[in-house]
């Protein structure tokens, strides 16, 4: 059989396989790689910048005949050859080593910024001295508080609340197969808000003091994650539309819960705290258990996420892709929902719910490194900590002394972004 420029391809199939070829292949090109692994047999396919021998390697990984194609048309063939994989290595490492240096520097000026200013080299002399022991500088009692007691814990909240959004809104929106998914699918907010009005309302886990809030809002999170889960798992195997549907659901009755809360208390100034907490802010963030309970969770899921990289790449693409490749998808898009809930529900206990950072940072993270979850969640996990650490100064030196909900700064900010990048995801040169 021999395709149009006179190759072979029953000769090729005794090419070796190149799993990262296979790998990059099919998530450039999806549709291609569904019809493969459905065993169609369509009469062409029109693969710009790939030559035969990626598809023969693409056909090998996935164990598939090649016989089944009967044709394929090359257009501007290129080979992928190791160098251009080793390209994107750089190109991936490069970019988390600017937006590293950009994080370094938002935190700095984030501690630095704010209705009373610190000089950059007093915030770096008192961080030296509270975590080195570098002797003491001339810097007075108040800027050593503000920098140690009361910014820089904002703004290490702030970095793990950004990196944990991004983070689980890229996994959902592989799960899901969904470009518009975000942290706040599937409901877990809302039941993060119901516990969080309870308890500023009514007082629920009074006995708690200060951890009474997170801790309510913690446990609402995990009672929608739960009744997601049972939703989900009730016809059978869990599938993206049963997730969606089922957190959209479970999202509504919990924040129609929420809104019978506010009306029945009596308390004005709790329903404007409620108001104000469900629009998100840092303003909670001190040296505390919290603080350490949800930096560790969004590091581990973190960790855990990009582990999973590679089934993640072939769950984005299809189910029928990654059973072909050997992943279970009913299994694994539980196991990603047990991440998932347990890492927004510690960061929307925290901060509230602050949106568009886990919706649109993804998008932004797949344009300069690409599809792959391998290099994508690391660098993405470092956008979404620079981008909340600077709205979160925004919010709160545009309007000082007085203080705006983070989650208005990141709407404005996120709302055209998002509209930029989705007229050139329509471009013809797209």
């Amino acid at each position: 059989m021999t395709s149009e420029h006179g190759l072979d391809i029953a000769g090729t199939q005794r090419l070796g396989c190149v799993p990262e070829d296979a790998h990059d292949l099919a998530l450039e090109f999806p549709s291609f790689t569904r019809a493969l692994t459905r065993h169609l047999t369509p009469p062409s396919f029109i693969l710009p910048n790939v030559n035969l021998h990626d598809v023969v390697e693409w056909c090998s990984f996935c164990q598939l005949p090649i016989a089944r194609i009967p044709h394929v048309a090359l257009a501007h063939s290129r080979s992928r050859r190791p160098d251009q994989r080793e390209s994107s290595v750089r190109s991936a490492r490069g970019w988390s080593a600017a937006v590293t240096v950009a994080l370094v520097v938002s935190i700095v000026g984030g501690i630095s910024l704010g209705s009373v200013s610190v000089s950059p080299d007093t915030v770096l002399s008192v961080i030296g001295h509270r975590l080195f022991g570098v002797p003491a500088a001339t810097w007075s009692g108040a800027e050593e508080s503000i920098v140690w007691n009361v910014r820089l814990p904002r703004v290490l909240l702030g970095a793990a609340v950004g990196a944990g959004l991004v983070v689980c809104g890229a996994v959902l929106q592989a799960m899901v197969h969904n470009v518009l998914a975000d942290p706040y699918l599937l409901g877990i907010s809302s039941g993060a808000s119901a516990g969080a009005a309870a308890a500023i309302l009514f007082g629920v886990a009074g006995g708690l003091g200060a951890y009474a809030l997170p801790l309510s809002a913690f446990l609402g999170a995990a009672i929608a994650a739960a009744g997601v889960f049972v939703l989900a798992r009730s016809g059978g195997r869990m599938t993206s539309i049963r997730l969606v549907m089922a957190g959209v659901a479970i999202g509504y009755v919990l924040s129609a819960t929420t809104s019978i809360l506010v009306f029945s208390s009596d308390s004005p100034e709790g329903s404007r705290s409620v108001m104000f907490w469900l629009l998100g802010s840092l303003s909670l963030a001190q040296w505390n258990t919290t603080l350490l309970v949800v930096t560790g969770i969004v590091l581990v899921s973190i960790c855990v996420l990009t582990l999973w990289s590679r089934n993640l790449d072939a769950l984005s693409i299809g189910d029928d892709t990654a059973l072909t490749l050997g992943v279970a998808p009913g299994r694994f898009r539980v196991q990603l929902l047990a991440v998932v809930s347990l890492c927004v529900g510690a960061v929307v206990a925290s901060s509230g719910a602050i949106g568009f950072v886990g919706l649109v940072v993804p998008h932004l993270a797949r344009r300069l490194v690409g599809a792959s979850h391998q290099r994508m969640l690391p660098l993405a996990a470092l956008l979404g900590a620079t981008f909340l650490v600077a709205a979160d100064v925004i919010a709160r030196t545009v309007w000082s002394p007085r203080e705006l909900p983070i989650g208005i700064v990141t709407a404005l900010i996120g709302a055209p972004f998002l509209i930029i990048l989705v007229r050139r995801f329509h471009a013809p040169n797209s």
